[in-house]
């Protein structure tokens, strides 16, 4: 449930990414601004149809290939539920419910029915044509069940948004302290759409209803407001402060490289309100600073709820919101006032607390002595690229340079010439002779930098710098690796029904106690490596492997369940322990006679052990042959 609500908030960019355009529009064709209504009839155009686009964007964001088919079916489901709950009950209005509804029950539905196939004489009417027509159907059986369900439903959110709206200083603080400290699930997006669109109800000028905090400050409303005026003191001075804060507390040598960095994206949230940038640079590596932070936006909430502040946005509470929306405001330059206020107290305690605690924040983290991991500079790559030519034999017996996501390929004349101990030195994390003429060294994400210098490199004949050394100023620790596996870079690895990891008859496995995955019932007798990387396991009874990528994922594959008891019998392994693979490379022969008639079942999980933080996406099922790619995306 937790992945799948982060799955919806992540979705829910989409038709939050509309509001800028929107509130612009409205703003300037009002009348303290150009008066010119047909501007703020084009922004009251996505406004005012806020579901139907939640209702496609949602659709869109939850299909696993991101095709318009579940962006239509999202559509397709909206407007069935909406034109038929009328009909049961005229005065029900779902609101932006009916179009988070609709765009989930419709990227469900595509993901579920896409490759569905029908005989010759429907032909037509399957795959991606049938989803239309099962989202239509189920979102009419779920209108009638609604038509009935939603009213007491309403007035249980109706209830809960009054009691907020009304709990005073306590439901602002906790709404923004919440906000920021679900910001790292990505379940913030699911609070402040029901806070931004559907709580509280106003009817402008028209005659017409309008509910959520955000509808309500841009249509006029004077109650509205409270919910984002808190935000401006945070991310135009607090977050900013902290900038500076992490700046002030940084090793004096490393000030000069972290200092672009901090400035770069503390205008930023001053500018737009885009504070991402800032807070994924601390939440993980001190997780105090950020509880601290999100206390700290709760508090300033309920502050500017005491001063009766009222300011809204339609984007991000920044200077460009604050300034654009200034004349629907109440006492807006309270907010300033504050925001001196915020940014001082944001500096104390950030930098006491990174002093006193030692937190490792942006150029406070330990330095890396090894050669290999130092070169990240300009001169410090171009030095590494000089090491790593002379390491596969000097420029004389290297015929091409290539690479890949994480490896370098080269072509070489004599593979014996390599020295493996060098690259390792000089930073390489494993070397594979393939054959006398073709080497892979992984490197890890940075590779491309460095394949561009040796290219630089070997085109004059790789002359030696002039110094060996990396230059002081250019000291610093490699990027960390990302542990991402992109969906082109994982194959299928037999021949076999993939299956959830939820059905597989083994209860540690079925309930993830050893990491997520998913399993896969196999057709063929030969298992290969899913992946670029190195073998780390090889059981004793041979009825399992442990791979891990050239980006750091362990990756467990296990072949039947109980089969340790058979002591090795019914399977050949083709690999050692340490050897670097290919994706695609054989790993282990099995006897699927012999393990179905002396095993419980041949169920092969292939578990991820060490993922914390990415999501794990199964992009296909059903019968796949091995080698297919796609099959799954790990973020």
């Amino acid at each position: 449930m937790f992945s799948f609500l982060q799955k919806i908030g992540k979705s829910l960019m989409f038709p939050i990414a509309t509001l800028p355009a929107a509130a612009l529009l409205l703003r300037f064709g009002q009348d303290d601004l150009l008066g010119i209504p047909f501007l703020s009839a084009a922004g009251a155009g996505i406004i005012d149809n806020l579901a139907i686009i939640f209702a496609i964007g949602i659709a869109f964001g939850l299909a696993h290939d991101s095709n318009g088919g579940a962006a239509l079916a999202g559509a397709i489901a909206y407007l069935v539920l909406t034109s038929a709950i009328v009909t049961i009950n005229e005065s029900i209005n779902m609101g932006v419910f009916a179009g988070i509804l609709s765009g989930i029950v419709g990227g469900l539905l595509y993901n579920k029915f896409y490759n569905v196939k029908f005989p010759a004489w429907l032909a037509f009417f399957g795959g991606r044509r049938f989803v239309p027509i099962i989202t239509a159907a189920t979102m009419t059986v779920l209108a009638g069940i609604l038509g009935y369900a939603w009213p007491p439903i309403q007035d249980l959110i109706d209830s809960a948004g009054d009691w907020i709206l009304n709990a005073g200083m306590f439901g602002v603080g906790a709404y923004g302290f919440f906000n920021r400290l679900l910001l790292p699930t990505g379940l913030h997006h699911v609070i402040n759409t029901i806070v931004w669109f559907d709580f509280g109800t106003f009817t402008d000028a028209t005659g017409e209803v309008v509910r959520g905090e955000i509808n309500r400050f841009l249509k006029g409303d004077p109650t509205a407001g409270p919910f984002l005026s808190g935000f401006f003191p945070i991310m135009m001075f607090g977050l900013p402060a902290a900038c500076l804060a992490m700046y002030a507390a940084a090793k004096k040598e490393r000030k000069a490289i972290v200092g672009g960095m901090l400035f770069s994206i503390g205008f930023t949230s001053f500018l737009t309100g885009i504070t991402e940038p800032i807070e994924f640079s601390f939440m993980f590596l001190s997780p105090l600073l950020y509880v601290v932070h999100a206390l700290l936006t709760g508090v300033s909430m309920m502050i500017a709820y005491a001063l009766d502040v009222h300011h809204g946005f339609g984007f991000s509470a920044g200077a460009i919101d604050f300034v654009l929306n200034y004349g629907l405001a109440q006492n807006p330059l309270v907010l300033l006032v504050m925001g001196l206020g915020t940014g001082v107290i944001y500096f104390a305690i950030f930098y006491f607390l990174i002093v006193k605690l030692d937190l490792k924040t942006p150029g406070r983290e330990d330095e890396d002595a090894e050669d290999g991991n130092a070169d990240t500079g300009n001169k410090g790559i171009d030095i590494r690229a000089y090491h790593t030519i002379e390491a596969l034999g000097g420029a004389e017996n290297i015929a091409a340079v290539d690479y890949c996501t994480t490896r370098l390929r080269m072509s070489v004349k004599d593979a014996d010439r390599v020295n493996e101990k060098e690259l390792k030195r000089h930073g390489a994390m494993g070397v594979m002779k393939v054959n006398k003429t073709n080497v892979q060294v992984v490197i890890g994400t940075a590779v491309e930098f460095l394949a561009d210098a040796m290219k630089k490199r070997l085109a004059n004949g790789n002359p030696a710098p002039e110094s060996l050394n990396v230059p002081e100023e250019e000291m610093s620790t490699e990027p960390e690796m990302v542990k991402e596996i992109r969906a082109e870079d994982f194959a299928m690895p037999i021949d076999g029904e993939i299956i959830p990891l939820s059905e597989v008859p083994d209860e540690v496995f079925a309930k993830a106690m050893m990491g997520p995955g998913f399993g896969i019932v196999p057709s063929g007798n030969t298992l290969h490596s899913p992946v670029d990387g190195r073998v780390v396991t090889v059981f004793p009874t041979k009825h399992a492997i442990g791979i891990e990528t050239d980006t750091g994922i362990e990756i467990l594959i296990h072949v039947g369940l109980d089969t340790v008891k058979l002591n090795g019998e019914g399977f050949e392994t083709l690999v050692e322990q340490g050897q670097l693979v290919q994706r695609g490379d054989a790993l282990l022969k099995m006897d699927l006679t012999y393990l179905g008639a002396n095993a419980p079942s041949v169920v092969t999980p292939v578990i991820f052990t060490n993922l914390t933080g990415q999501e794990l996406e199964v992009l296909k099922k059903g019968s796949q042959k091995q080698g297919t790619v796609s099959i799954l995306r790990i973020q």
